[in-house]
């Protein structure tokens, strides 16, 4: 079986992929048809060795189906012309004029009404003719078909005038909803268009700069990025700094500082300074056109809620019609009374019931909840996590990379009889030089930070001692550095030593004892760091009513002293990776949808097995990337309880839409049945309906991320010329200090949040 996409212009409401089905779907060969509004696009799985057969059926139903190319455009915009503007204008005049002319004269069906009417119909309504001719022909009860049957309808019993408004303001609203549809569409192009089309680029040190197309740049050609450029593939810096603006991509609110080995995302956009950077994914496979693909791609994903609708909307339509015909029929038959009056309500009636209104509102509001996500940088992969993610109420994160950065540092350095943190450091650094282990990598590292410009000591005679540590001769005495047990070996511990280890090792952090041969000189403590996201996030979890589990590989000690620094509920530790997949499944037991967060390999069974799988989308390997659902991109634990925001307030659209549309809805049937409401009423109330439900759709397209206000400082007194309580913007920090408070000297130039990065009081509510 072979997958084909086609763009089909036009395809905005179920009544034209209703039209297709009963078309296409009785052909042999063709196994399953799926459609996206948003999109304007329909795949087919089918045995055929060309599509011209499918092309001409589609054809044969007033529509054209073109095969989409690759990297092609999103959909098929379109653009309503003036033309088109000008003879809706001319007839609605046209249909106002036919309305005011009867009601003045009272001669509803004189010729000049006739012809206004006719004159409106025919400049507004020749594609809703065409429509309900096709629809006719393949026997489909749609949106077309019923407009057509009430404008007959309406002819046969005088209602004129009338007629031609159903038409005028049905046109004008299918109009107006193309217009609300192509915002979706254009959420999504925008994304597209982020990333330039051409780049300076060269393919080696020697060559000489050339604008090219991103399409013929190559792996490891080295692109030229100046300041105010937007960067055009991904890459990492060999020569150059500068500050780049990555919001697009991983939704960080302030621009982050870029030099050599950076990475750099396509899409981002250059603040200052020019840099070079090597390229490392083509045109295509960026991480910006993966974000759009997996956006594009979780649109066809249908929510919960989308599937109820459309199933709802099987039988809706039918009985709605049967209901219409048995008002106009009965009444007349049974009681003898006049046919006119029922007809007319039986007409409204049908009007009344598409299910448009219905139908559009849910792909419309999942795929706004769905872009939103990406411009805060978390990738969703399908409608359906994005709407179940409100129902969350057990998250499971692992430890080492997830909650932790995955990578030791130095803690703490505790000095001893005369040595100071720096001789102890500097010491430990000189010994660790030849080592690979990463508890000895992170001690070098933390003395290069500290002292850039220092050197370190020369090490005589070094020998490294398996499982236990490293030694060596400095200054002509022997040193040792190890673990425990070398210092127990060495017979240097004593009970205050002994104390301290159990302190550091109690607070889940590896104990690292500098001594010479008669006493211990010093204590090293190494951890895996914290994520700076990491409390902040599991507290608005709580905040949120989820509760957490952490689930680790790491020793029971570690894994309990993360948990509490944190605040994570549960721990289960000394994991297997079969082990964590049995933990979600007992979870799930308790409770009906689960989240499991994770970025390694041996994340990856428990990640399939939840309801949703988080992956961490820098640290994360592509196992887990690909397993999980839900990729947070920059590996920031704040997006968690953003998505399940995001969730919840998507949800509350998809009922506030739903409600409304079915409300309305039920409000004209009444009104119909008791001969209050008119024809163009009820087209005015469905379309009207359509559009409302669209538009509140669309609102999810201006979600920010509540998250970033925790950010943002707010001043307790006057300092930095703010009043007390008021929130500062990022933008309102890039100014002269009042005075010396934060740190700051009177009229410094402060950059943005500057001022929350060394507070010298509590002013801005920020502890020192």
């Amino acid at each position: 079986m072979t997958k084909t996409i086609f763009n089909i212009p036009g395809l905005d409401c179920p009544a034209e992929e209703k039209l297709i089905r009963n078309k296409l779907q009785k052909m042999k060969g063709i196994e399953k048809l799926e459609f996206n509004f948003i999109r304007q696009e329909m795949q087919i799985t089918h045995s055929f060795q060309e599509t011209t057969s499918i092309e001409e059926s589609i054809a044969d139903i007033g529509m054209k189906a073109i095969v989409k190319k690759e990297n092609s455009a999103l959909g098929n915009k379109r653009n309503i012309s003036y033309k088109n503007w000008l003879l809706i204008a001319i007839s609605g005049v046209l249909a106002l004029a036919a309305e005011i002319y009867s009601y003045t004269t009272g001669q509803e069906q004189s010729y000049i009404v006739l012809a206004m009417a006719l004159s409106a119909i025919a400049l507004s309504g020749i594609p809703t003719i065409k429509k309900s001719l096709f629809a006719i022909r393949t026997f489909t009860l749609n949106i077309n078909f019923l407009m057509m049957i009430a404008v007959i309808g309406a002819f046969i019993i005088g209602e004129w005038p009338e007629a031609a408004m159903v038409m005028v303001l049905f046109a004008l609203a299918e109009f107006i909803e193309r217009y609300s549809l192509d915002r979706v569409r254009h959420a999504i192009e925008n994304l597209i268009k982020m990333a330039p089309n051409e780049a300076i680029s060269k393919e080696n040190t020697s060559d000489s700069w050339q604008i090219k197309p991103v399409s013929e740049i190559k792996l490891g050609h080295i692109i030229l990025v100046k300041p105010g450029d937007h960067i055009p593939l991904d890459g990492v810096v060999t020569q150059g700094q500068t500050t780049v603006n990555q919001a697009s991509i991983t939704g960080e609110s302030m621009p982050v500082e870029k030099k050599e080995g950076d990475i750099l995302y396509a899409g981002t956009f250059n603040e200052r300074g020019s840099v070079e950077f090597k390229v490392t994914a083509l045109a295509g496979h960026t991480l910006l056109a993966k974000i759009i693909h997996k956006v594009e791609e979780a649109q066809a994903e249908r929510a919960l809620t989308q599937r109820f609708v459309d199933q709802f909307a099987k039988f809706y339509t039918p009985i709605t019609v049967l209901i219409a015909i048995l008002i106009a029929v009965l009444p007349p038959l049974i009681l003898g009374v006049p046919f006119y009056p029922w007809i007319y309500k039986a007409l409204v009636l049908l009007v009344i019931a598409c299910p448009c209104a219905l139908v559009i509102s849910t792909p419309v509001t999942i795929v706004s909840g769905l872009a939103a996500a990406a411009k805060l940088g978390i990738l969703i992969k399908g409608g359906v996590y994005l709407e179940i993610g409100r129902s969350l109420k057990m998250l499971a994160l692992d430890k080492t990379g997830t909650l932790t950065q995955g990578k030791p540092e130095v803690t703490d350095i505790i000095k001893m009889d005369g040595y100071t943190e720096t001789m102890i450091l500097q010491i430990a650094a000189s010994l660790d030089t030849y080592s690979e282990h990463p508890i000895a990598h992170a001690i070098v590292n933390d003395w290069n930070m500290k002292n850039p410009s220092a050197t370190l000591l020369n090490i005589g005679q070094f020998e490294a001692l398996p499982g236990r540590g490293v030694t060596g001769f400095i200054n002509g005495e022997r040193l040792y550095l190890g673990n425990h047990q070398l210092a127990e070996d060495n017979k240097v511990c004593t009970p205050t030593i002994e104390a301290q280890l159990e302190r550091l090792e109690q607070e889940g952090k590896t104990t690292i004892i500098l001594s010479n041969e008669r006493k211990v000189m010093g204590i090293l403590a190494v951890a895996d760091t914290l994520r700076s996201s990491s409390k902040e996030a599991v507290k608005a979890l709580h905040e949120l009513g989820i509760t957490t589990v952490m689930l680790t590989g790491d020793n029971v000690i570690t894994a309990n002293a993360i948990a509490k620094s944190i605040g994570i509920d549960q721990v289960e530790a000394n994991m297997l990776p079969e082990e964590k997949l049995t933990a979600i499944d007992e979870l799930l037991k308790q409770y009906k949808y689960v989240g499991m967060v994770g970025d390694g390999i041996n994340d990856a069974p428990a990640l399939a097995k939840s309801s949703i799988g988080f992956a961490m989308g820098n640290t994360g390997t592509d196992t887990a990337l690909e397993t999980a659902d839900v990729v947070l991109m920059e590996d920031n634990l704040n997006k968690l309880p953003t998505f399940i925001e995001l969730s919840r307030k998507t949800y509350r659209k998809l009922v506030q839409n739903i409600s409304f549309a079915i409300a309305i809805k039920i409000v004209f049937f009444a009104l119909a049945l008791v001969g209050i409401s008119t024809l163009w009423m009820a087209v005015f109330a469905d379309m009207g309906a359509s559009l409302i439900v669209v538009f509140n759709g669309l609102r999810l397209l201006k979600f920010k991320n509540p998250r970033l206000l925790q950010l943002t400082p707010k001043a307790s007194d006057a300092c930095c010329g703010h009043s007390p309580g008021e929130y500062l913007k990022p933008s309102q920090l890039t100014e002269k200090a009042n005075d010396k408070c934060c740190d700051h000297s009177p009229v410094e130039t402060l950059k943005p949040f500057q001022s929350i990065e060394k507070p010298a009081d509590t002013c801005c509510d920020h502890s020192r």
